[in-house]
């Protein structure tokens, strides 16, 4: 039987800024533990640290640009472009551009504080 998902969970975000994170599915708003589909809202300017994480993510920018880097270099990605950085692969994510992003993030397996592997700052 289909499970309608009334409303996200707000989830507080690592970084400089205050990004908004609302779970739609996943550990906290349903208690899954294969998967999580947030939406993302990062302002301008924010950065989180560095993480290693053991998930696979698969993101798809809305709108504004997402940048991404990794020990294989530098993307900026676009709305309508999207990205997958694989688990076990170090990554940082940042909205350094003057509009944001908001973007679709899908973790397999779900998101976890424990499973992130977030570098110290």
């Amino acid at each position: 039987m289909p499970e309608r998902i009334s409303a996200p969970t707000v989830i507080p975000a690592a970084g400089s800024k205050p990004k908004r994170i609302e779970e739609f599915f996943g550990r906290v708003n349903t208690g899954g533990s294969a998967v999580s589909i947030a939406r993302m809202v990062s302002p301008a300017g924010w950065a989180e640290p560095g993480q290693t994480p053991e998930f696979d993510e698969y993101t798809v920018v809305l709108r504004g640009v997402l940048q991404v880097e990794s020990a294989a270099g530098c993307w900026r990605i676009a709305a309508g472009q999207a990205i997958l950085a694989r688990r076990g692969e170090w990554i940082r994510y940042s909205t350094p551009g003057a509009e944001g992003a908001e973007y679709i993030a899908v973790c397999i397996p779900a998101f976890a504080p424990a499973s992130v592997h977030r570098d110290s700052e």
